[in-house]
């Protein structure tokens, strides 16, 4: 297999994880902040916490260095326009990611020391969870736009 292809697998896997992990934790977090289960809440706001550290966090270190890559062993200009919408894309998801991270790091402990102490979740949970969907459908759509363009990679202006 020679390197082109290698690369190609290897973007092409981290962002499956990336995304995958990403869509998947949500899913799960959404469903669980909405059961009304302090216990449900605390367990997976935990267990998205560690899947973004393990799956999603090498992915997105991963996916710019192989794209870049691949650009260049392909002999695409970093000034093409479907590399550059791509560009700003996976900026837009990362930053809403990054907050994104430092929101569920607060949930999960606020969740924890909800269901340790046998409370109800605080008001501050439901603020915060507001927070962690409203810039996950941004980061989400920007990403399946990033796919869009890296699988057809249109002419744009």
């Amino acid at each position: 297999m020679n390197t082109y292809l290698l690369l190609k697998w290897l973007h092409i896997l981290s962002s499956v994880l990336m995304v995958g992990t990403g869509f998947g934790s949500a899913f799960y977090l959404f469903f669980a902040n909405r059961s009304g289960s302090v216990a449900a809440q605390a367990v997976v706001s935990r267990l998205v916490v560690r899947a973004d550290t393990w799956f999603t966090l090498p992915a997105v270190i991963v996916q710019p260095i192989s794209g870049l890559w691949l650009a260049y062993l392909a002999g695409w200009p970093l000034t093409t326009p479907w590399l550059l919408l791509t560009f700003a894309l996976y900026a837009l998801a990362g930053t809403c990611w990054l907050v994104v991270v430092v929101l569920q790091l607060r949930m999960a402990r606020l969740a924890a020391a909800a269901h340790a102490q046998g409370t109800a979740m605080p008001a501050q949970y439901k603020r915060l969870q507001r927070w962690w969907e409203g810039l996950g459908y941004p980061a989400f759509i920007a990403m399946l736009v990033v796919y869009y363009l890296m699988v057809n990679k249109p002419a744009l202006w």
